[in-house]
């Protein structure tokens, strides 16, 4: 298998944290001068033998390397970047492909996607592609103008050579995974080896594992299944036990159903158990931006005042899915229980919070504890001031008695 490892040099600091995919995050900053930090896993790679690596959308805006001003564009476009610091400074020799649709627009119905030419906008696509093999690529992402590359070539733009280099670094990643020498697979034992018993159990356990415990105010995990607190339920489990009854939002049937009875009305309910997704405005005025979740990380005001009158009526565990940040600060004090995660089953999560898997998830980042605080960091530089949950807080929750 190839790797390729992206994006270099860092994608992340981007100016008011937006995303380079759209015109309004193409500046990317460096206000606490931490570009060097943001190449330390690029070398990692380079020293564990990389086959590509892939150039980020972003162009720096006011960074300087060693007294000399690097130029404000697309670091796809960037011969500094790429030929200098990549394959110069840091020895890589690999190919480097550049990321999606740096050439032409991308039009689909009634939306577009600009090309990400960030700094050079005025160029033609001709020129774009003759920019980007100046700057040291050796493959084009998602473009299929080949005619370009051909018209460049015979106008004596792109010298032949130039592009036999890059053939040739292509050539020899295929060569050593022995592409040439058998190029067939076996398909059908992709059956036997990929989706198996084993495997999907392994992921399950990871993912159990990986559940982050912020907060446990309320005491009520881990919490104990099939068993309601007034000793009342829905029927009763093999041990003789009553079902929990369970007000739930976010988990499948299945999945409450393991662990006692759903109700509809948190008033009936032994324990609500809620999951939701980080906070994000939408977007949908370019192509591709719907897929994306950006803006502001605070929750919208009615949110907290709604859990809390659940919370009135019986203890509440919640979940947030963070795929990026969010601020919990309104939101901790109305839960009895909140959790992190990402990207995990909720079966996963309720093997977690009821302890048959322990959970052992460490915060991978600052949770922040307003806007106001993310508006006053630096893009560049790790966390905040006074994060309400720092990089590598959890909770241990004790052993649940079998």
């Amino acid at each position: 298998m190839q790797s390729t490892v992206k994006q270099f040099p860092g994608a992340g600091p981007q100016k008011d944290g937006e995303d380079a995919h759209f015109p309004y995050g193409r500046d990317q900053i460096y206000p606490g001068g931490r570009f060097e930090d943001h190449l330390l896993p690029f070398r990692v790679a380079i020293e564990g033998g990389a086959d590509a690596i892939m150039p980020y959308y972003g162009r720096p805006v006011g960074l300087t390397r060693d007294g000399e001003e690097i130029e404000a564009v697309g670091f796809g476009f960037n011969r500094q970047i790429l030929t200098g610091l990549l394959r110069g400074e840091l020895g890589f020799d690999g190919v480097i492909v550049s990321d999606w649709e740096l050439v032409n627009d991308n039009h689909v119905g009634d939306q577009v996607l600009p090309a990400r030419a960030w700094g050079v906008e005025d160029l033609t696509p001709g020129e774009r592609m003759a920019r980007i093999l100046d700057a040291g690529a050796d493959q084009f992402g998602g473009e299929e103008c080949t005619e370009l590359l051909l018209e460049l070539v015979a106008e004596g733009i792109v010298p032949e050579e130039r592009v036999t280099d890059s053939a040739r670094r292509l050539l020899q990643v295929k060569f050593r995974l022995g592409l040439f020498d058998d190029p067939f697979v076996d398909e059908s034992a992709a059956t036997a080896r990929v989706g198996t018993a084993e495997a999907r159990r392994r992921g399950h356990e990871a993912q159990a594992a990986s559940v982050v415990i912020l907060d446990d105010d309320g005491g009520v995990l881990p919490l104990a299944p099939k068993r309601s607190r007034d000793g009342e339920g829905d029927g009763a489990s093999a041990d003789g036990t009553r079902g929990l009854r369970i007000y739930a939002e976010g988990l499948p049937d299945e999945v409450v159903d393991g662990l006692g009875t759903r109700v509809e009305h948190p008033a009936d309910a032994d324990v609500a158990l809620l999951r939701l997704g980080a906070p994000f405005q939408p977007r949908d005025d370019l192509f591709l931006e719907a897929w994306f979740h950006q803006g502001d990380l605070e929750f919208p005001p009615g949110l907290a005042h709604r859990l809390a009158r659940i919370r009135r009526q019986c203890p509440l565990v919640l979940d947030v899915d963070l795929d990026r940040a969010a601020v919990l600060t309104d939101i901790a004090p109305v839960c009895d229980a909140l959790t992190g995660t990402f990207g995990v089953s909720g079966a996963a999560w309720a093997d977690a919070i009821t302890g048959v898997l322990p959970p052992r998830g460490r915060l991978p980042i600052d949770l922040p504890r307003s806007m106001e605080e993310v508006r006053r960091s630096h893009p560049d530089v790790p966390g905040t001031e006074d994060p309400l949950y720092p990089a590598g807080h959890s909770l241990d929750l004790p052993v649940r008695a079998s």
